[in-house]
């Protein structure tokens, strides 16, 4: 059992962080605090002001990892709990503050693009660099990292690292696991741990993945390099098509990753999801796109290909121009997200998502037991506007599933959560798992996917607990991410008797 920390009252803590950085990198603010203390997850109720979980005493800004690791002894030493953040992007409770008198550390100021490397092709920048600043700052070179999540114009590279992210070109270019050559992190004791840059390591087990993914209750990303790649602009090529059942547009994503291709895009929509983004698409069809990129000789055979493949399937074409633009405008930034807070107070209407991943040969199954289960038993079901979902990222073996659900919502805010979104994820994720699929694709365990990570791991659990114990024995590293804790609050890190959730 990993114990909760106990803080010191919030007047000792502002005081101690003060002495240790000064007050131009200390926010007592009680707005940002208020607005710190929750992610995306509670999005309805923070909309309608309502914060009803812990404050923290102050948000902190260290400008380096020795600031870091600082605030960390420090931290450890007088029992305060840290929750890591960057660009405040999250969706899964991973940064909602659990614990009275915790520190926000905001690694936001460290955001230095240290070097470009064209001969090696890597890129290093502090935790604090926004994805979007840093692509703009490698286009000018005729480069890219490849890594391009809807969120990519606020989100940043130390988040990304944490959550263990993907992109939306991630069927050619990987997941941000794929993409990290080497990393700095600050581990709860201060240690701050340097993993070198190269291509390839047979030296033990690979220490990388120990920071990937951590979601800050193990260490504090300050710093990553990333593999680069040449951009080709002018290159791309989009292709749309509309098949008649779920089940075949999956076949026809399997038969072009596994025969080697690699778009950067490969996805299908269900007829509901793309309605979304395309209103005049039939109800009845589901509709398959691909971008391809890279060299032009490449992205001609591989365009090439895919549409011979499409001719052994039922399809009818969509212009490709509609492809593009859609793609165009994907990507969610401060703009969207203020429309999306007015739109929300103006209807009280709501949309959400849960991302899973499964094999291929149970991939039309768990869409169709997701779809079924919802429909039948969500006792809210009359008030879900749209109900459909999407497969985004594939990979030889499989691939993942994006479920949408909107909803209108007949219940006072505080009870929005509880009503609606716990009991929707909590069905698309048990039929994840039933399915022999993770719970999880790239969203992140957070603190609401906790209930399920042992029937995750099942056996191997507990080589992910043996980590926390390892490296922060006081749980003073984002209580209630990633380990699911007990009626104390106390981080639960002993095999349950059977591994499935409560």
């Amino acid at each position: 059992m990993v114990r909760t920390p106990q803080a010191s009252p919030r007047e000792d803590i502002v005081r101690d962080v003060t002495e240790l950085l000064g007050p131009d990198q200390v926010d007592t603010d009680e707005q940002r605090l208020r607005e710190s203390s929750v992610d995306r997850f509670r999005k309805y109720s923070a909309v309608h002001g309502i914060y009803d979980g812990p404050l923290p005493s102050a948000i902190v800004y260290p400008t380096s990892a020795e600031q870091v690791a600082a605030v960390l002894q420090y931290a450890r030493r007088e029992h305060v709990a840290v929750v890591p953040r960057t660009g405040g992007t999250s969706t899964e409770g991973g940064l909602e503050v659990v614990v009275e008198g915790a520190l926000v550390v905001d690694g936001s100021r460290m955001n230095r693009v240290i070097h470009v490397d064209t001969e090696n092709m890597m890129v290093t920048a502090q935790c604090g660099v926004p994805l979007q600043t840093l692509e703009d700052t490698l286009r000018e070179q005729g480069l890219t990292t490849g890594h391009s999540p809807q969120s990519k114009p606020i989100a940043q590279l130390g988040g990304l690292v944490a959550t263990r992210s993907i992109g939306q070109f991630s069927t050619l270019y990987g997941g941000i696991e794929d993409l990290v050559v080497g990393l700095e992190a600050v581990f709860a004791d201060g240690q701050v741990a340097r993993i070198k840059n190269v291509p390839r390591r047979a030296a033990g087990p690979d220490i990388r993945h120990v920071v990937i993914g951590n979601e800050g209750a193990l260490a504090y990303v300050t710093e990553v390099t990333l593999k680069l790649f040449r951009w080709y602009p002018d290159n791309t090529r989009y292709v749309g098509l509309t098949v008649p059942d779920f089940a075949e547009g999956v076949g026809l994503l399997r038969e072009v990753v596994t025969a080697g291709y690699r778009p950067s895009v490969a996805r299908l929509y269900s007829p509901q999801d793309a309605r979304q983004h395309f209103s005049d698409h039939p109800q009845d069809r589901h509709l398959v796109v691909f971008a391809v990129e890279g060299p032009h000789p490449l992205v001609e055979a591989t365009t090439g290909a895919i549409k011979e493949m499409a001719v052994g399937v039922e399809h009818e074409e969509v212009p490709s121009e509609q492809i593009r633009t859609w793609f165009e405008n994907l990507n969610w930034g401060p703009d969207k997200i203020e429309a999306e807070k007015a739109e929300m107070l103006r209807t009280r209407h709501l949309a959400y998502t849960t991302e899973v991943s499964v094999d291929w040969s149970r991939t039309a199954e768990l869409y169709e037991a997701v779809m079924s289960r919802i429909r039948t038993s969500f006792p809210r079901a009359s008030d879900l506007t749209l109900l459909g979902a999407h497969s985004s990222h594939s990979y030889q073996s499989g691939t993942n599933l994006y479920f949408v659900y909107d909803y209108d919502i007949n219940c006072d805010p505080r009870e929005e959560i509880d009503e609606y979104h716990l009991p929707l994820n909590a069905i698309i994720v048990e039929e994840a798992l039933r399915a022999g699929g993770s719970m999880v694709h790239h969203h992140g365990v957070g603190k609401y996917r906790t209930p399920w990570i042992q029937a995750e791991h099942g056996s191997a659990y507990h080589v992910l607990a043996g980590l926390k114990r390892a490296f922060d024995p006081d749980n003073v590293m984002n209580p209630g991410a990633l380990f699911p804790v007990d009626a104390e609050g106390d981080a639960v890190l002993d095999p349950l008797s059977s591994a499935t959730a409560p």
